[in-house]
């Protein structure tokens, strides 16, 4: 079903207010402004604007317009578009898929597991990884990806700038988490199943879809 433009007309007027507001409490020549209020009121807009975005980007599908056209003016590939935006049909049900992130700690258990087999503490590592990927990542499978990876980008050096990006794809929630090596940048994907285990690993080039 397609929306009509009175909620996206809405929807921005409230913005615009938020927005207005924001400006005005944040910019009072008369009182310091009260920070805490500041937040809330950017937490506003944050929450508005991104309703405005996806309303905005559902008309351009209805209006016949690419993934592809949406997301270059993102700056994201097609794929990061859809992911963000689409509603993707369920094969099996034929309903629209459940993109709710259920898992609340996902981003910063990715981050443990990655920074547990980055530094070789497999032991902890492997307490989260479900069935398959248990017996599929032996030390030996660890140490030659990890061989590629530095013969691409050298030493890893730390954690990059960004939070990790969580997202639902299908039945599992998958978390990016930023990376950085001496000659570039990666990312280490994580992908948990319904259970909380992890159900894969990859380091990856930051622009993979």
């Amino acid at each position: 079903m397609t929306d009509s433009p009175m909620p996206l007309a809405g929807l921005a007027a409230r913005l615009a207010a938020q927005a207005a507001a924001l400006a005005g409490s944040a910019g009072s020549p008369v009182a310091q402004p009260a920070y805490l209020d500041l937040v809330r009121l950017a937490e506003d807009v944050d929450g508005l604007a991104e309703q405005v975005l996806k309303l905005c980007v559902q008309q351009c599908r209805d209006a016949g317009h690419t993934w592809q056209e949406i997301g270059d003016l993102l700056g994201v590939t097609r794929q990061a578009a859809f992911q963000r935006f689409g509603k993707p049909i369920d094969p099996r049900t034929g309903e629209p898929m459940d993109k709710t992130v259920r898992m609340t700690d996902a981003a910063a258990r990715a981050t443990e597991i990655a920074a547990a087999v980055l530094d070789g503490r497999m032991d902890e590592a492997r307490r989260s990884f479900n069935a398959e990927v248990l017996a599929a990542f032996t030390d030996e499978v660890r140490l030659d990806g990890l061989a590629t990876v530095a013969g691409l980008v050298g030493a890893f050096e730390g954690f990059g700038e960004g939070e990790p990006f969580v997202r639902r794809i299908g039945d599992h929630t998958v978390v990016d988490v930023p990376l950085r090596y001496e000659a570039g940048d990666m990312k280490a994907r994580v992908a948990f199943d319904t259970d909380e285990k992890v159900a894969g690993l990859f380091i990856l080039a930051p622009e993979t879809p």
